[in-house]
Formats: C-alpha cells, structure tokens, sequence
C-alpha cells in the first residue's frame, strides 16, 4: 500500500484534497507499523503476529478501497471541469465567429455599396464631360461651316456682280465716242478716274466697306489720296491714286503727225508718266504709315496697252519707285486676288481656332485616358483586396466549421483544438 501511494503521488494524478487523505492514511499506516514492531518486541507470540497480519491487512484494504474512490470522485471532477470549460470555449468560439461573420457581411455589403455610388457618379461626370466636349466640338464645327460657306457664297456673288460690271464696263466703253469729246480738260478727267476706281472699289468689296478700303483718304503729311487698301502685314495700308496722261498720248498715236513730232509727243508721254509715278512715290509712300509701295490707276485701256506694250523703261523706272501702274481690268484683278487673301486669311485664323480647339481637345482626352487608367488600376488593386479578403474569410469560416464539428464526448487529447492555424 506504501508502494501504492508513492506511486500516486509521483504521477501527479491526484488533488490537493487528495493529497490530505493519502496523507493521513500513510500516517495511520506508519502508527500501525510502528504499534506492530512494539508488539513484536513485548510479545512474540505467534497469534499476536497472526492477528496483527490479519488487522493490518484489512486495515491496507480499506485504505485502498477509500484512495481509489476518491481518484474516482477526482477524475470524474476533473473530466466534468474540462467538459464545462470545452463547451464554453465552444460558445464562446462560435460567439466570436457569429460577428466576425456579421462584420465581414457589413463590410463587404459596404465596400460594394460604395464602389457602385464611386461607379455610378464616375459614369455621369464622364458622360456630362463627354457630352459637353461633344457639344462645344459640334458648336465650332458647326460654326466653322457656316462662316466657310458664307465666305464661298460671298465670293460666288462677288464674282457675278465683276462680271456684270464688266459687262457694263464694256457697254459703256462702246457707247464713247471719243475720249477726246468727253474728257476736255485735267479735271475732267481726274474726276472722271476717280469715279471709275471708286466704282470698281465697290463693285469687289461692296460699297462704304471701310474695314478693307477708304476713298479720298488723308494723310499724315496733308495729302489726300485717291482709295486706300487695308492689306494685313507685311503690306500694310496700299494707296492709290488716279492719273490720266491723255493729251501726249493723242498726239503721240496721231497718223497725220510726222515721224520727229512723234518722238517728241513719246517723251513728253514718258515725261508725264514719269512725272506721276515720281508723285505718288513722294505724296503716297510714308514709313511708318502707309505701304512701302503704291498703286498707280490709269482709267484707260489703251493707255495701259501702249504703256506695256512699247514702254518697258517707264516699267523698270515704276518698278523702281516701288509704284505699280494698272488699268481697269488689272486693277479689278489685283482687287480680286486681295479679296481672296484676305478671305483666306479669314479662314485660316477661323482655322487656326478650329485647330486650337481640337489640339485642347485631344489633351482632354490624353488627360481622360491617364485618369481612366489610373481609376481602373485602383479599382483593380481593391478587386485584389477583396479577392484576398475572400479567400481569408472563407478560411476563417472552415476553420470554426472544423471547430463546430468537434464531438463533445471524445478524449481530451482527440480533441485537441489547432488554435495555432486560426
């Protein structure tokens, strides 16, 4: 029994109530002996051995039946203790499971709320930015065309009044008898030019158009000339002014005049025209002010003629004087290759706009580009999250399966909890 006891207490395997009575009964074992070993000294007889044996022996039993009830009532304590604490760890695990289940329900229900308002109110700004660049696109576009086809239709009208003045030109120029008849003196026919470069001024730019022409224009230094074209640079403001040498030229082609009265009527021709080329270049050239060249208008054809045809010198000399003479019919060309320029110009800063505009508009799409980009980056890398918060709730969730799944009635160590993979 002695044995019994040690090896019980060297197992651990026993309470501290336990303890107390193994305590006891070792001291009332010891007593006994202790009572034995006197008796044996004082008597040795043999029935008080015998009887001492038997004592003892039923003594050691009843101190074993009573050491092994109270392991019993120990272990079935013990059991139960670890039974209630199992069963609370249960509750408790499947509490703590319950609302992280919940709160990973919110979360999620949350987190796709938001995304679906963040996608929803994205949509409708880029659908109103979209649809405001479309329009405001449309609008010049639209803009644009109108402005071109008015030009176009501008120019066709243009040309049908050129060609009626033309024709009205050519009318009048047949109904003359002689130039000599109607154009008797200087004024006359400084009057007479006038009227004729203030008609075709009107006839291609359309009468009082004062943003491309000016007539009887006053100058800085007092003179006055006859038209002025406003020209963008580099030409700047062109003038023009009106001349008639007539009476040189009628002697000069006169057929009844001999060959020396001829040559002499040719150099007081060459002389007049000199003369008013050197005019304009002084009166109608201003640095500063006007263009560095000039415009000068005969009113008749066959001036015009004799001068190109038989008078180059009178050319180089005008070339040089930066003074370019005209007729009526080059005049109303040089006039309509101005219109064109200057509606050209028209047109290319409208292009120039349309061009602006467009370029502004391909950076709002780069920068929409670069921002899309970087939105659907962002949206991805939170798909990503929430993949990876998926895939570690449902690990959660097989886990408390697994721990909900663990029989009550097993033996402790078969029922071991792996909180460590939790």
């Amino acid at each position: 029994m002695f044995d019994f006891v040690v090896l019980l207490i060297s197992k651990g395997e026993v309470s501290m109530y336990d303890s107390v009575i193994i305590s006891l009964l070792s001291l009332s074992l010891i007593i006994n002996i202790f009572l034995l070993i006197k008796q044996i000294k004082n008597n040795t007889n043999e029935r008080i051995i015998s009887e001492l044996k038997i004592y003892l022996k039923d003594n050691n039993l009843d101190l074993i039946d009573s050491v092994n009830r109270k392991i019993a009532e120990s272990e079935q304590k013990q059991l139960r203790e670890l039974l209630t604490n199992k069963l609370e760890t249960v509750e408790r695990i499947d509490r703590n499971s319950n609302k992280l289940t919940e709160s990973f329900a919110k979360f999620s229900a949350d987190t796709s709320k938001t995304l679906n308002e963040n996608f929803i109110s994205l949509n409708e700004r880029v659908s109103q930015n979209l649809d405001r660049i479309n329009l405001r696109v449309e609008e010049r576009l639209n803009e644009g065309f109108e402005k071109t086809n008015k030009t176009f239709v501008n120019i066709l009208e243009r040309l049908s009044r050129i060609d009626e003045a033309q024709k009205k030109i050519d009318s009048l120029s047949t109904n003359i008898v002689s130039l000599q008849d109607v154009l008797t003196d200087k004024k006359s026919r400084g009057t007479f030019g006038e009227v004729q470069l203030n008609h075709i001024l009107s006839v291609v730019f359309g009468e009082k158009n004062d943003k491309i022409y000016e007539i009887q224009k006053k100058l800085e230094n007092s003179m006055i000339a006859d038209a002025v074209l406003y020209i963008p640079e580099p030409v700047g403001m062109l003038c023009i002014d009106s001349k008639f040498p007539l009476e040189n030229y009628q002697r000069m082609i006169d057929v009844n005049i001999s060959e020396a009265e001829r040559k002499q009527y040719s150099r007081d021709f060459k002389l007049n025209v000199k003369m008013h080329i050197n005019d304009i270049s002084s009166k109608y050239i201003i640095p500063g002010q006007t263009s560095d060249q000039a415009i000068m208008f005969i009113p008749a054809e066959a001036i015009f003629a004799e001068i190109n045809a038989y008078h180059q010198d009178l050319l180089d000399y005008a070339g040089e004087k930066k003074v370019w003479i005209t007729s009526p019919t080059t005049l109303m060309s040089v006039l309509s290759t101005v219109q064109v320029v200057l509606r050209n110009i028209e047109r290319e800063k409208y292009a120039g706009i349309i061009h602006e505009e467009l370029n502004k508009l391909g950076k709002e799409f780069k920068l929409y580009k670069d921002r899309w980009e970087s939105l659907s980056r962002n949206i991805k890398r939170v798909s990503d999250d929430v993949d990876k918060i998926n895939i570690t709730s449902n690990k959660i969730e097989r886990k408390f399966d697994r721990i909900s799944r663990v029989e009550m009635g097993c033996e402790p160590e078969i029922a071991e909890i792996e909180y460590s993979e939790i």
